[in-house]
């Protein structure tokens, strides 16, 4: 499974980034800390040893671009993950790769399946559709702390959610540079359910401070029928379990959800393998933005502005076309 991709915490002047969470980290993960920490009481100690070494000699590395490798994205077991679903990319509009983007990725779900696919594997053709751009995913910057598997997030091209990462890829990577970031977080994940489309915008303004900063244009996707992938116990605001929820979510920093989707043998099972069902990706038009270094509260709430109704015309002029009906509305809070 992907791993969840996030924003980054909303703090001081910046306020409006989502907390940043992972509902759904790999087994790898765990798996590997005790590998490596076994390690240390065997004859094969100095793997761990040199690891250890390394780590700390690159320890910076997430923060300025990763290492991505692109034999990585053609692996092929990437198409049977994109065919599971399936998963599909449309364009709308072209970029430039004379320009950097921040691609608002919408909504997040349970596992941000159509962001991961789209963005980090090349199954769906995102290179084909869109020549010269090169694309990222931010996702919670203590993956990176993970053994192992911060190689593995590097390898996909992801890239943690701070300011510094994504300052790196907008300024000093050249242009062509595109970074997706789910704006809604792991807060919007807890609204996840199928037949209503919640997002979590309307107060999360940081992501246009640091395009207006940068002056990298902004870009709404939205994936449609990220929310069909799993059934989620969706408890009412003001009930202990809620409050539990968003308790946990300030202290660790991602949700805990209650959710299912279909069993191994059977898919009239219940288990933890999501749902097949299609996820159409649509990329939107790109909202100009200028550069400006220093931009006041009125700029950041112009932009935002504007790409809240880009956001809402893509979803409107799709919604038909790919599973929903013309009465479905996208609610923003």
């Amino acid at each position: 499974m992907p791993p969840c991709a996030h924003c980054w915490p909303c703090h001081g002047p910046h306020r409006g980034m989502s907390v940043p969470g992972c509902s759904s980290l790999p087994c790898s993960s765990p798996v590997t800390l005790v590998l490596l920490l076994y390690l240390v009481f065997t004859r094969f100690w100095p793997i761990s040893a040199l690891y250890l070494a390394w780590v700390i000699f690159d320890w910076d590395t997430p923060e300025k671009g990763g290492r991505r490798l692109p034999c990585l994205r053609r692996w092929s077991v990437w198409r049977h993950f994109r065919d599971y679903f399936p998963v599909k990319l449309v364009k709308t509009h072209d970029l430039s790769p004379g320009h950097n983007y921040i691609i608002g990725s919408h909504p997040h779900g349970i596992l941000c399946v159509g962001a991961f696919c789209n963005f980090i594997t090349g199954s769906t053709g995102f290179s084909e559709l869109f020549p010269g751009i090169r694309p990222f995913l931010t996702t919670l910057a203590g993956n990176f702390r993970l053994p192992l598997f911060r190689e593995y997030l590097m390898s996909g091209g992801l890239c943690p959610v701070t300011r510094r990462a994504i300052g790196h890829l907008l300024s000093r990577n050249g242009t062509g540079n595109a970074v997706a970031i789910v704006i809604g977080g792991a807060a919007e994940s807890l609204s996840c359910s199928p037949g209503v489309t919640t997002l979590i915008l309307k107060n999360r303004k940081g992501f246009v401070r640091m395009a207006l900063q940068h002056g990298a244009f902004l870009v709404p996707s939205f994936s449609f029928g990220e929310n069909e992938l799993f059934r989620q116990v969706v408890f009412e605001e003001g009930s202990w379990m809620r409050a539990v929820q968003q308790r946990f979510q300030k202290m660790m920093g991602f949700a805990p959800c209650v959710f299912y989707g279909r069993g191994i043998t059977s898919v009239r099972s219940r288990g933890f393998l999501p749902y097949a069902r299609p996820i159409t990706t649509v990329v939107g038009e790109p909202v100009t933005v200028p550069k400006i270094e220093e931009p006041s509260s009125e700029e950041v709430d112009l932009y935002h502005g504007m790409y809240v109704r880009s956001l809402l015309k893509l979803f409107n002029d799709n919604k038909t076309k790919y599973g929903l009906s013309e009465g479905d509305e996208l609610r923003i809070v």
